[in-house]
């Protein structure tokens, strides 16, 4: 998630105590562009620091805070745990922005390169619409194609929508539009 300062955060809570949560050192502020950002957690690593990674754009972030203990027990992973996609746990906190192509994998944790790669023509990382994973158990992909909330994965484990609206739209990481960017901005030349 983004917090108010414009950087990356990832954090896991018990009874919305939190019990590990780290931070980017970059800030995130282009509204208008699409970030692919891929977390890696594997809990069973004895390093603190090998345990979560954050790819952004398939750059490895440099983050602060405090790691998961070896071997915790991500909720996500739990059978029967409620999962959340864009919603702080017990607020009405909802994430207002676009995503596609979430993909949640059970037991397995791959690098960004499994979900992207650096466009050879124009250097830019473009997402892989068709990553070869295994799920798991628990794990999932939605909102492959537009605003769909059921499973993609085979494994059945569909969302439903708790509050607000999904809405379709034709730019997707694949398909970017070209959109004015609020950071470059000269008062006295252009009105946004």
């Amino acid at each position: 998630n983004f917090n108010p300062s414009d950087i990356l955060f990832l954090q896991s809570a018990t009874s919305d105590s939190a019990d590990w949560g780290i931070t980017t050192s970059a800030v995130f502020r282009d509204s208008a562009a699409w970030y692919h950002v891929v977390a890696k957690i594997d809990t069973t690593q004895s390093t603190s620091t090998d345990r979560v990674k954050i790819y952004v754009n398939g750059n490895l972030q440099t983050v602060t805070g405090s790691y998961p203990s070896q071997n915790y027990d991500m909720q996500w992973s739990r059978n029967g745990e409620v999962q959340l996609v864009g919603k702080y746990p017990s607020t009405g906190i909802y994430f207002n922005g676009v995503m596609a192509h979430v993909h949640f994998t059970d037991g397995y944790a791959y690098d960004a390169s499994t979900f992207g790669e650096t466009d050879a023509t124009t250097g830019e990382w473009k997402i892989n619409t068709s990553p070869t994973v295994t799920y798991g158990t628990n794990g999932f992909f939605i909102l492959k194609d537009g605003n769909s909330v059921t499973d993609q994965s085979g494994n059945s484990n569909n969302f439903t929508v708790g509050a607000g609206t999904l809405t379709n739209t034709e730019d997707c990481p694949s398909n970017v539009f070209a959109t004015l960017n609020p950071l470059y901005y000269a008062a006295s030349q252009y009105t946004l």
